[in-house]
């Protein structure tokens, strides 16, 4: 039946369907464009849209009476006439909503935040920079790990920051909200999410007041800090890892984690391979006659391993990064006056300021990469030759420091 207008005549009202009583045999109750209800013998009406999808008779549940009402069985079976109207079937349409909502409740923060985890460890990342950013991803995790990745907004993100803030750690919230976009914009590479809720987060957090590392560039202080370190009397191979960083200006990490093999005695040189390396790429250091000393009495301690410091626990682990910044604490060296990486600004400051050489060589010789493409395209020599007469240089300026006492001592 239709109007006169020629619309459908709706057939079913609230009133009808109410009145609908089950019989022996299931049965159909027409509305209008093929949605009707199907009465079930235990009382069950039930909302099928009947519909043809290349030539085929097909069928698509809309839900149940009167969870799914009359008004909204019709608007479902209008928008799958819709679909059909732009050469889209609707039974294929709600598979892949289905499938899409089911991978969304798999797809978790934590499952995405170990994936990148793992991708990190193939591109070569240290193990130290993957050990910190497992222990902020369980951190986060705590609150949001389970949670899917595209469901989770700035609010969800917000709790686990503030957790750690209102403890006083605020480098560390600020590390874990970059660690979080980090696996937020890793889901979004992978078609997972739509959009990276960290980012609206950056004026959410308190921002610490910047602090360099403590180092002691004063030329008397330096002489004393050298001559406390010759006269430590803790682990032998702790007070060598003093000297070998002050000589040598390497990053704590890269000394403690050094291996044998990458000490070439004959040559003088000491090669960081590039998976231990900050900035990912090799750094050969020149050794003075005073580094080769130190590396000769560290070989008759430690030369039957594989690493030059290893811990007094595990010869297969390195020294604790804790080792060499308690050494300068039971120096009488606080953490405000001196720490393990503090010799790296010891060098520069000293040798810029002697103006013998060039800041090119020097900023090589702390393994600093030229931020500008060009300038890093021309530098590939890496000052070499300067380096190695710097390299002397300095392990004898330090002597010379070492032995000039202040006038009251």
């Amino acid at each position: 039946m239709r109007h006169l207008e020629g619309t459908p005549m709706p057939v079913l009202s609230d009133a009808r369907i109410r009145a609908l009583k089950p019989r022996e045999k299931p049965y159909k109750q027409a509305d209008f464009d093929g949605l009707y209800l199907l009465i079930k013998p235990n009382g069950s009406k039930l909302w099928r849209f009947k519909y043809r999808w290349l030539r085929k008779e097909k069928l698509l549940a809309l839900g149940k009476y009167p969870e799914v009402t009359l008004a909204d069985a019709r608007r479902k079976r209008d928008e799958a006439r819709s679909l059909i109207a732009n050469d889209e079937d609707p039974s294929s349409v709600r598979k892949d909503q289905k499938a899409k909502a089911a991978a969304e409740q798999t797809e978790t923060f934590a499952k995405i935040a170990a994936e990148l985890l793992e991708k990190k460890r193939i591109e070569g990342r240290a193990e130290t920079t993957l050990a910190k950013t497992e222990w902020l991803h369980r951190l986060l995790g705590a609150d949001i790990g389970q949670m899917p990745i595209s469901q989770i907004t700035a609010r969800d993100v917000l709790v686990p920051l503030k957790k750690i803030e209102n403890k006083g750690n605020h480098e560390s919230a600020i590390r874990m909200r970059s660690a979080a976009g980090a696996v937020f914009r890793y889901a979004i590479a992978l078609g997972l999410a739509d959009n990276d809720p960290t980012y609206g987060l950056k004026d959410a957090l308190i921002r610490p007041q910047v602090r360099h590392r403590a180092a002691i560039t004063d030329p008397t202080q330096v002489g004393a800090l050298l001559r406390a370190i010759d006269g430590f009397s803790g682990q032998t191979s702790t007070r060598l890892a003093l000297q070998l960083l002050s000589l040598t200006a390497l990053r704590p990490g890269e000394l403690r984690m050094a291996e044998w093999e990458e000490i070439d005695g004959a040559k003088a040189v000491w090669t960081v391979p590039a998976h231990r390396a900050k900035m990912r790429r090799p750094h050969a250091v020149p050794l003075s006659h005073q580094a080769l000393e130190c590396v000769k009495q560290l070989r008759t301690l430690t030369g039957w391993g594989a690493l030059l410091f290893p811990s007094v626990r595990s010869s297969r682990r390195c020294m604790s990064d804790n080792t060499l910044n308690a050494a300068l604490r039971r120096m009488g060296y606080g953490k405000e006056e001196m720490t393990a990486h503090g010799f790296r600004a010891m060098f520069s400051t000293l040798a810029n300021e002697s103006g013998r050489w060039h800041p090119d060589a020097i900023e090589r010789a702390l393994a600093h990469v030229e931020k500008n493409e060009i300038r890093r395209a021309y530098a590939r020599g890496e000052y070499w030759s300067e380096r190695v007469e710097l390299a002397q240089w300095w392990a004898d300026h330090l002597d010379t420091l070492k032995t000039k006492r202040p006038e009251h001592d």
